[in-house]
């Protein structure tokens, strides 16, 4: 007589897990979000409890992120008290335009002018203008952002394009502290359009030249407010 064979557990489903190196980047991408529309500005504590749980993560995720965005310069950890939102200093902002000269005008003087990222770019620029005349702050500024992004991507070169994200987005706390921020923003809106329409007659060279004191006047007007 052969010994019954016991019964057969249901096997449960098991819900997918989502890997911590994957929510802590997700988290990440969340925070970053925050900091770029000013939701956390320029000096704010990014309170560790309250967070986690507006996040729904654990604490140990959420410093995972935030050595995520210290490498980006985004934040900065201070021993015994906790992680801040970068207020960047003279010396940051040297740096980031230090940068900038180098790469934008090059991607200006070198880069892959298609149609079709012309006429983008002279898009870029109505929605800029068309801001500046209804004193939209915001929409100024991701424009006027948009439009260097653009350049950039005229290179075609996947490195560049990162490091020129991280630098607009250093450059934006930096923005979010200025006192007159319609006027500093409309002003390169204006300057973005002459720009275009250099790059459309072809001028390269003008418009590279061009593109370096517009940064040269950027870095000064910045310099000058965050040294008061």
């Amino acid at each position: 007589m052969s010994t019954p064979e016991p019964p057969r557990r249901e096997s449960r489903r098991r819900l997918p897990r989502r890997h911590p190196a994957q929510t802590a980047a997700r988290v990440a991408d969340r925070l970053r979000s925050q900091i770029e529309d000013g939701t956390h500005l320029p000096g704010a504590k990014l309170a560790e409890q309250s967070l986690a749980e507006a996040l729904d993560v654990s604490r140990n995720t959420l410093r995972e992120a935030f050595t995520a965005l210290d490498a980006e310069g985004l934040v900065r950890r201070v021993p015994y008290r906790g992680v801040f939102v970068k207020r960047p200093s003279v010396e940051d902002i040297a740096e980031l335009y230090r940068t900038r000269r180098m790469l934008e005008p090059a991607a200006a003087l070198w880069g892959q002018l298609s149609p079709s990222a012309l006429e983008r770019m002279r898009g870029i620029v109505a929605e800029a203008l068309a801001a500046k005349d209804r004193s939209d702050v915001p929409a100024m500024a991701a424009a006027n952002e948009d439009l260097h992004r653009a350049i950039v991507a005229m290179t075609g070169a996947a490195m560049l394009i990162e490091t020129m994200e991280q630098v607009l987005a250093q450059a934006r706390l930096v923005f979010f502290t200025m006192p007159d921020r319609v006027q500093f923003h409309a002003s390169f809106a204006v300057a973005n359009a002459a720009l275009v329409e250099l790059l459309a007659a072809g001028d390269r060279q003008r418009a590279a030249e061009e593109l370096r004191d517009y940064l040269d006047r950027a870095e000064r007007e910045l310099l000058a407010h965050v040294r008061g």
